[in-house]
C-alpha cells in the first residue's frame, strides 16, 4: 500500500462528499501527492490534476508564478507555495489545491 493511502482516501472522501476537485502544485515532490491521490480507486471523482514543475521556469509558465516572487523568496518558500497553490487554482476548473 503507498505510504499516505488512508490519508489520501479521507481527504478524496471529504472532497466528494463536498463536490470538491482538488489541483496538486508540486516541486520537490515531483508528482507524489498526486500519485499518492491517484492511487485511491475512485480519485478521478475528486482529482483534477497535478502540476510537476519542478524548474523555476516550470513555475512560471505553468502557474504564472512571477520570476522575481521566486528571486526574492526562494523556489522553496512559504510565498512560492502559496503562489503556487493558487496558480494550481488559477490555471484548473479545480475548487481546492495543494502546493
Amino acid at each position: 500500500m503507498v505510504q499516505g493511502y488512508d490519508e489520501a482516501r479521507a481527504l478524496l472522501d471529504r472532497a466528494k462528499e463536498r463536490g470538491l476537485m482538488i489541483a496538486t502544485a508540486e516541486s520537490c515532490t515531483g508528482g507524489l501527492i498526486a500519485a499518492t491521490l491517484a492511487a485511491v480507486p475512485g480519485a478521478s471523482a475528486a482529482l483534477e490534476r497535478g502540476f510537476v514543475t519542478y524548474s523555476n521556469d516550470a513555475k512560471s509558465e505553468l502557474l504564472g508564478i512571477p520570476a522575481s516572487l521566486i528571486m526574492v523568496h526562494g523556489a522553496v518558500s512559504r510565498e512560492v507555495s502559496i503562489a503556487m497553490a493558487l496558480g494550481a487554482l488559477a490555471h484548473s476548473p479545480a475548487d481546492i489545491a495543494v502546493a
